[in-house]
């Protein structure tokens, strides 16, 4: 393990020094909540944070950008790819959005790879922060495997008091933490602290989940005639809120804008949600996915078995944004725990 010491009393420093070269963004409280935005001051951070209303991801995929430009003028019209990227930092992401990210990663290079994602990727570095303590009640990490991470991100800092440790996952990260923070070698007392931090955090963590979260794609797959799913669309207000503050959730719609003069157009890519109801309609008027039943349906397996099934990492992070979002009080552990406890 490569691992530095960062004197908190140098964390401004190294902030300020990463704005000259790079967009930062950063946990900002708003109001008594917290967001990740772009860092204008460094005194602006907050890493005490518990846990932000969007996930980082909004760095990488925006809820609304542009993505082409079309000219109209000729008998043929002619689409530019609009691929906006500038060097960032996101500084401060927790261990379970890092295990977001990873998905998303997959998910935009899969298949069909998506270059408006990759090349913000590509230009994005990533300081997380190992969490020491839950978020609040709704959270459930430690079920989903995703408390801690080895992997995902450049540089990764732990609080042990008066300074954090950091973990030098990349050489990108490496050579960032030499040029913007003046840190020191870890000392045997040092890796003690850290050993002590990590030990005690593991307690505050409590299972939530009834059953190990690596059942869930075979539970899943017994329930898909369950009765859950019809008292869930009745409760459900197909706002979307659910989806909107989901760090795995990566769909989108498409929107063409012509301009006044109609001699070009820009192509939009918003965010979108799998429980709107004009999700899955298609030609014609049909919706296959009508009954916001189905829509919850289709949430909940594209999260505990869909998602793990294609790319190896779990679909659900455990981070309680959308039961802390939810109008109705819809609690993905308490479904899951209903579902198994009905097995």
């Amino acid at each position: 393990m490569r691992l530095r010491i960062l004197p908190k009393e140098e964390v401004p420093r190294m902030v300020q020094a990463l704005m000259e070269d790079y967009r930062v963004v950063g946990p900002k409280a708003k109001g008594p909540k917290f967001v990740f935005e772009p860092i204008v001051d460094p005194a602006e951070m907050r890493l005490d944070y518990n846990i932000t209303i969007l996930p980082p991801k909004v760095a990488l995929q925006p809820p609304q950008e542009r993505v082409a430009k079309i000219d109209l003028e000729g008998e043929v019209p002619q689409t530019d790819p609009l691929i906006e990227a500038e060097p960032t930092v996101i500084f401060g992401a927790h261990t379970c959005d890092i295990h977001a990210l990873r998905l998303l990663d997959r998910a935009f290079a899969a298949d069909y790879p998506d270059n408006h994602y990759l090349k913000r990727r590509q230009e994005t570095l990533i300081i997380s922060l190992e969490c020491l303590e839950p978020c609040d009640e709704h959270s459930f990490c430690k079920d989903m495997g995703t408390l801690t991470a080895d992997e995902g991100y450049d540089l990764h800092l732990t609080d042990i008091g008066d300074a954090y440790t950091v973990h030098i996952g990349t050489e990108a990260g490496e050579a960032l933490l030499e040029r913007c923070a003046n840190t020191r070698a870890a000392t045997d007392d040092d890796v003690r602290r850290l050993n002590e931090v990590l030990s005690a955090k593991w307690p505050r963590f409590t299972h939530r989940l009834n059953f190990d979260a690596a059942e869930l794609p075979a539970l899943l797959a017994t329930a898909y005639e369950h009765p859950i799913w019809a008292e869930l669309g009745e409760r459900c207000l197909s706002c979307g809120s659910c989806t909107n503050v989901c760090p795995t959730c990566y769909c989108f719609n498409m929107l063409d804008t012509v301009s006044l003069t109609l001699k070009e157009a820009l192509r939009i890519r918003r965010w979108d949600s799998c429980q709107l109801d004009e999700f899955a309609r298609v030609a014609g008027g049909e919706n296959f996915r009508e009954a916001r039943a189905a829509r919850q349906r289709h949430r909940f397996f594209r999260k505990g078995k869909w998602l793990r099934e294609r790319f190896d990492t779990t679909g659900c992070v455990g981070c309680g944004r959308c039961i802390r979002a939810c109008l109705v009080n819809i609690n993905i552990v308490e479904v899951f725990n209903t579902i198994h406890g009905s097995a």
